[in-house]
């Protein structure tokens, strides 16, 4: 089988989440003003793990890192960790894992008259249609980015 090459998004690494660890970060009960600060030891509301906010389905969650710029107008950068969860059903419209031809990439999953296409979100790459001479499968439905501003 020809092995395509894609100029786009691709996951670089998979990593499974650490569930043991309980991680409780400060949870504030009002959102943050860019205006006017106020004291925000006022609004303490409690503790979150960011495992309960992340990850719905912990068996079959999986945190992929990136590479590439094909999908910046989503969000999604060179770095960036994606939490993906192949128990979710693929829906029209979705951004998925996918593999073609043994290859994992980063697109967001579109019906199109009777025919499936992953598609870039950036407009200097192309969609990819699938057809049925390629090894094609979604390996997962990305569910959160996790983005850096630093």
């Amino acid at each position: 089988m020809q092995k395509l090459n894609f100029d786009t998004t691709k996951a670089l690494q998979i990593f499974l989440p650490e569930r043991f660890t309980n991680i409780e970060l400060p949870l504030f009960l009002e959102a943050v003003s860019a205006g006017f600060p106020s004291p925000a030891e006022d609004y303490l509301e409690g503790k979150l793990d960011l495992n309960d906010y992340l990850i719905m389905n912990p068996a079959s969650t999986f945190l992929v890192r990136v590479t590439g710029d094909s999908m910046i107008i989503a969000g999604i950068h060179s770095g960036d960790l994606l939490v993906v969860d192949r128990s979710l059903e693929p829906k029209d419209g979705n951004i998925i894992i996918a593999v073609i031809n043994g290859e994992l990439l980063v697109k967001r999953l579109k019906l199109i008259k009777n025919k499936y296409y992953l598609l870039p979100e950036n407009s200097n790459y192309k969609p990819i249609e699938i057809t049925e001479t390629m090894s094609f499968e979604v390996w997962g439905v990305v569910s959160t980015v996790i983005h850096p501003l630093l």
